[in-house]
């Protein structure tokens, strides 16, 4: 009998994904393994491979969906002598529902007749897709609203085209009754802002599942968490010539060890010499955790993403590098496995590549710190007891004072500092 694909679950926590590009297409013959669609979850778009060989007899859920729930069937194989065309065809309705944003309908539909009537005589595939200050418009200005034809991103209807339907008279009436909504809105942190109301030329674009969770989390994490800011001065030039011996030492091996790379385990090695550091905040509860997991920050098309160096303090620098530019090559090519960017008992971010001189980042919950980087650069520094010039790097330490107090904190930033500044204890 036919085999029915169902969204998968790629990580854990995943409950739901976008459906971003089918690799096949009906008609199509698959192998077990072969490559069928792309996934996109909350940290990556990740592949989707084949169990079963046979012929794509029906694809039920079309690229560029979102919201499609783990366990929805999204594809049938019809096996080997079996009709493609039996296929069910009734199973795209579950997904249907699943990803119809019903409150959308249920606001309007209580108001104006006309406007609600398209919308609850229209089959669930053809439901009115358009955003809430174009329903808004519409209802103001006595606009049949399932008479447009959206321009927004997935034919989706916006404020431009209720305005064009009539004759731009619409939106100064909206503006006082579009008030009430953001008020209604105001207890949920991820909700949207409100449009803006301007005719500048510009481009809407769907934010991914990656960008609203790192919205999402970020908005919690600033909101929650009670951040403070711990900065010092690092003279980066015993670490700059130990990287330069140990480069040479390891030209043969071809691994090149990166100023990020010493720096990882420069926090790692601190982490170990201040435990009370490395811990989270769990409620009633704080973790203290036996080895550092050092999670880092590394910039993807669309996002951000923070695979995982596991145990660095007891690595070797050399397998720090290798492990680092695996991991950062993989997460921008969207490979990276779930097990490999989860978890983590501190973060480093570095944009010294980018000539910043410093920088407060964001902790990730559920860490209790996470480490910004500046770029290395020549400053005026006092080097034993006179005033010289030396390749300086300033490095903030963000902390959630509700598991590390302001003195624990900064003891880390001074093991820190030490660790950079008399680097053989990176390599002891």
């Amino acid at each position: 009998m036919p085999i029915e694909l169902k969204m998968p679950a790629l990580s854990p926590t995943m409950e739901e994904g976008t459906l971003a590009k089918w690799l096949v297409k009906e008609g199509d013959t698959v192998q077990a393994g072969d490559l069928i669609a792309e996934i996109e979850t909350d940290k990556a778009t990740m592949e989707f491979e084949a169990v079963d060989e046979g012929t794509i007899a029906k694809l039920l859920v079309a690229e560029g969906t979102d919201n499609v729930k783990v366990g929805t069937v999204i594809a049938v194989i019809a096996g080997e002598g079996e009709d493609a065309a039996a296929a069910p065809a009734a199973k795209p309705v579950p997904e249907a529902k699943a990803e119809a944003p019903a409150p959308e309908t249920k606001v309007e539909a209580p108001k104006p007749a006309p406007a609600a009537a398209p919308a609850a005589q229209a089959a669930p595939g053809d439901r009115v897709k358009a955003s809430p200050l174009a329903r808004r418009l519409a209802e103001a200005g006595g606009v049949d609203i399932a008479a447009l034809t959206g321009t927004g991103p997935g034919g989706r209807i916006v404020k431009a085209d209720v305005v064009a339907a009539s004759g731009g008279g619409a939106a100064p009436a909206a503006v006082p009754a579009a008030a009430p909504a953001p008020a209604a809105a105001a207890p949920t942190p991820a909700a949207a802002p409100a449009p803006v109301d301007t005719d500048i030329p510009h481009e809407a674009i769907k934010l991914s599942n990656m960008r609203k969770t790192i919205a999402r989390r970020l908005t919690e994490s600033k909101q929650q968490v009670p951040h403070y800011y711990l900065t010092m001065d690092c003279n980066l030039d015993a670490l700059l010539a130990l990287r330069g011996e140990l480069n040479a030492s390891l030209r043969s091996r071809e691994i090149k060890l990166s100023v990020n790379d010493l720096l990882i385990k420069a926090l790692a090695v601190a982490l170990e010499r201040v435990p009370d550091a490395n811990v989270s905040f769990a409620g009633d509860t704080l973790l203290r955790y036996s080895r550092a997991d050092i999670s880092m920050a590394v910039a993807i098309d669309g996002g951000l993403i923070t695979p995982v160096i596991r145990d660095a303090g007891a690595k070797a620098l050399s397998k720090i590098a290798a492990e680092a530019k695996d991991l950062a090559a993989r997460a921008r090519d969207g490979k990276l496995k779930p097990e490999e960017y989860q978890g983590g008992t501190a973060s480093i971010s570095n944009l010294g590549m980018f000539g910043i001189k410093q920088f407060d980042a964001v902790i990730n919950p559920p860490q209790g710190m996470i480490l910004a980087v500046g770029a290395g650069e020549k400053r005026p520094y006092v080097v034993d007891d006179a005033l010289a010039v030396a390749t300086v790097m300033t490095a903030t330490g963000s902390f959630d004072h509700r598991a590390i107090d302001g003195a624990v904190g900064a003891r880390l930033m001074q093991a820190f500092k030490e660790l950079v500044e008399q680097p053989l204890g990176l390599v002891a």
